[in-house]
Formats: C-alpha cells, sequence, structure tokens
C-alpha cells in the first residue's frame, strides 16, 4: 500500500456500495501514510513562506508587490524607448532642445527667452526719404519699399531675401527729377531691360517683385507717373 492514496469506502454489510470523499470529522490511521507517502513533516516543508512569495525569480530587492501593495525601488526602462530615449533624462533632454544656441525651449508655464528669426518675409514697409549712390534692401525686416530718390541709386545686391516673399518698391523722384536707378546682378527684369523711370519731378512710380531662387529677385514692369 505504499506511496497510495487512501480512498474512503462505503460499507454495506460486507460489499462496498460506493466511493466518498474524506470529511474534516474522519480519520486515517497512521498506517496508511508510510515513509512513501505524503507526511505532515513534507507539507511543511512545501508550504510557501510570506518571504518566498515576495521574491521574483529569485531576485529579492526586485520583488513585485501584491495587489494593493506600493512598488519600491528604480524601474529600469532599457533602450527600447521611442528613438532610444531613456525617460530617465527626458527633463535633461527637454531642457537642452534649442532652436538656436543658447534659446532653450521651456516646459509649460515658462517663458521662452531669445530671438525670434522670421522664415518668411514681414509686411513691414521701409519708408525711406533721402536715397543716394549705392543702396542694400533689407528683406528679413521689411516686405515694401518706398524710396524717395534724392539721387542716382544702384540697388546693390541683397542677402537677405526669402524665396516666395513678394511685394513692391515705390520710387518718388525728388523736387529735382530724372534720378535714375540701376541693378545689381539679384535685380532681374523682363528681356533683361532694366529700369526706365519717370524722370519728373515728384513722379511716383510702382514696381512689384518676387524672389524666385537665391540671389533671384524678378522685377515687374514698372507702373509709372501715379497721380
Amino acid at each position: 500500500m505504499a506511496a497510495r492514496i487512501p480512498v474512503k469506502a462505503i460499507y454495506s454489510g460486507s460489499d462496498v456500495t460506493s466511493l466518498g470523499e474524506f470529511t474534516s470529522s474522519d480519520t486515517i490511521a497512521g498506517s496508511y501514510l508510510t515513509d512513501g507517502s505524503v507526511t505532515a513533516a513534507k507539507l511543511a516543508a512545501d508550504t510557501a513562506t510570506q518571504a518566498e512569495l515576495d521574491v521574483v525569480s529569485g531576485v529579492a530587492n526586485a520583488a513585485l508587490p501584491k495587489a494593493g501593495g506600493t512598488m519600491t525601488g528604480n524601474l529600469v526602462m532599457g533602450t527600447n524607448l521611442v528613438d532610444g530615449i531613456d525617460i530617465s533624462a527626458r527633463d535633461a533632454i527637454l531642457t537642452s532642445t534649442t532652436t538656436t544656441a543658447g534659446a532653450a525651449l521651456p516646459k509649460a508655464g515658462g517663458t521662452m527667452t531669445g530671438t525670434l528669426v522670421a522664415t518668411t518675409a514681414t509686411t513691414a514697409t521701409d519708408t525711406d526719404t533721402s536715397n543716394t549712390g549705392s543702396i542694400t534692401l533689407n528683406f528679413t525686416t521689411n516686405q515694401n519699399f518706398v524710396l524717395t530718390l534724392t539721387g542716382n541709386v544702384t540697388l546693390a545686391n541683397p542677402s537677405t531675401e526669402q524665396v516666395g516673399q513678394s511685394g513692391f518698391i515705390a520710387f518718388i523722384q525728388d523736387g529735382t527729377g530724372s534720378r535714375t536707378v540701376s541693378l545689381g546682378t539679384d535685380y532681374e527684369t523682363a528681356g533683361a531691360a532694366g529700369l526706365t523711370l519717370t524722370a519728373t519731378a515728384s513722379a511716383t512710380d510702382l514696381v512689384p517683385y518676387l524672389v524666385v531662387a537665391s540671389s533671384r529677385i524678378l522685377l515687374g514692369t514698372p507702373q509709372l507717373a501715379f497721380a
């Protein structure tokens, strides 16, 4: 009978009428529990302790809490994150992210400092009442230009134009008139004809422009002698 589990048999007279389950009031003779069977000592030795339940995979310092417990210790995410960024370095990365050197982007509620550099033209107009000799138009600061000619003018090649920028240049003759406008190589006219303006004193001519590429500013046909 070694190493066999006893089963409760229900007798009727000398015959076994059925098999039943043991209840709390039933007893098992000690002779049934041989050395090869389950013993109290073995049951005690095989009972999991609380300390054993608290340890996951044998790592005592990284035990996961039971339901309702509090997880402690460091959570190591590894390198399999979005773009390989460890969450522990998130704040340092956000603080050091810049659009220009030394102009870190603020977190929510912060104040942005530094200079905002526009990538497209503004809508400002440069109104300059005295122009003679070589002048350079600033396309970063201005979109439109109203220039009073007090002498013969040459439009020098700029370095601030943006592709797609467009606007107008108004040329106003001073009280003397007959002022001319020559063009740097970045300014192009239809048929390379250049600009011929109204020579009359105080006359106003309007010239549209469009930047089609770096160092290519196309000038439209002048609209002459506004009155």
